[in-house]
């Protein structure tokens, strides 16, 4: 969609919280119309799919691309997908629109994965044969998508049931529903492009004329790769720096002695050598400038979780499961349960890896942590 046809976009975006105030969003409540797209930068179009989750949408964008032809005949016009949505029907109905709609006659060039999350994962492999593309992706976030397209890791199933029982998620209904979710991601992800080529931090991807250099990511998946143009200051964070929610930050059984939290806080350190006026397009959310403020904003709720748990700590001895009315206010289902388990493991660890918590197995089989 082109800005005269900004009007005809969405804008249902919900109220501000106090934080977002903080923020600046360069194009207001407008949201992209379903199977359209709003111009976000020159060459830079911005895409919204519904997700059936609280967390109910994603952003996806298209960046205008040109390639080296494939027999030396010159150039190839097209465009570069960054990120895909989850694999289902609704999902590649609305792809089908934009491809109709929004790539203006020209193929995609190839399909840009920030990280292995369902979200952003899903339909890499219907896109990339789709349209004979190739995958970019880390090689770590690659490497963990394929193990999981083939599992259950860290959603499901009896390995992450036992992982929850042992922070104290011992509910007999949690356990068993847990334990029932044994196709959770592949569900999502039923397919992982046999090939791929990596990104690395600090490497410099050249997408439409312009550089891009890689931003790795750590604590919110194996390997994360953020974006960022100078020549147009847009940062394409993916979920690294989201504008009004925290990223979920989580350890699970896969990796059970991570200290995810530290990894994250160490990485989106990283984004205050970027300019604080950068154009950030997060993966959920509006894009938005005030990236020093959005990250020192993470950092201090983060400290003050840490002091909460901390501070619940003091008493008695407490497991990941005590900790879940500390972090989180809100009624929680089973599917936020799970991510909340990992978070309130992850603060846990923090502490304990950090000196100012102790970690005892009990005769139970469940870890608490006290002073």
């Amino acid at each position: 969609m082109t800005q005269q046809k900004l009007p005809l976009a969405q804008s249902t975006a919900k109220p501000m919280n106090e934080q977002e105030r903080q923020l600046h969003y360069p194009f207001g409540d407008t949201l992209p119309a379903l199977g359209s797209t709003v111009a976000v930068a020159p060459g830079v179009k911005w895409i919204r799919m519904g997700l059936p989750f609280a967390l109910d949408h994603i952003n996806l964008w298209l960046l205008r691309d040109a390639l080296p032809a494939a027999d030396g005949s010159g150039t190839v016009q097209g465009w570069t997908v960054v990120d895909c949505c989850i694999t289902r029907d609704e999902t590649k109905a609305q792809w089908e629109q934009i491809f109709a709609n929004e790539l203006e006659g020209l193929p995609v060039l190839r399909v840009l994965v920030t990280h292995m999350h369902p979200d952003h994962m899903g339909l890499a492999h219907w896109l990339c044969a789709r349209w004979n593309a190739p995958l970019w992706i880390s090689a770590t976030d690659y490497q963990a998508a394929k193990i999981a397209s083939q599992s259950t890791t860290g959603f499901g199933g009896d390995a992450a049931a036992e992982f929850f029982a042992s922070h104290g998620l011992t509910d007999p209904d949690a356990q068993a529903k847990i334990r029932a979710r044994t196709s959770y991601y592949p569900n999502m992800v039923p397919a992982v492009p046999p090939r791929y080529t990596r990104l690395l931090d600090g490497k410099t991807v050249t997408i439409g004329g312009h550089a891009w250099q890689c931003i790795s990511g750590y604590g919110h998946a194996p390997e994360h790769m953020a974006l960022y143009c100078q020549t147009l200051n847009v940062l394409i964070s993916g979920d690294m720096v989201l504008p009004r929610i925290s990223t979920n930050i989580s350890v699970y059984e896969h990796e059970p002695e991570a200290n995810s939290l530290a990894l994250f806080l160490d990485s989106i350190d990283k984004f205050k050598t970027l300019p604080a006026d950068a154009l950030v397009l997060p993966s959920h959310g509006r894009p938005f400038k005030g990236l020093h403020t959005r990250v020192q904003q993470l950092q201090d709720h983060h400290r003050d979780r840490l002091a909460d748990v901390l501070a619940a700590c003091q008493t008695q001895m407490q497991t990941a499961a005590d900790m879940l009315p500390v972090l989180f206010k809100r009624e929680l289902d089973l599917h936020q349960t799970t991510f909340a388990m990992g978070e309130s493991v992850a603060h846990l660890h923090h502490l304990w890896f950090g000196g100012k918590l102790r970690r005892v197995l009990g005769g139970d089989g469940v870890y608490r942590f006290g002073v």
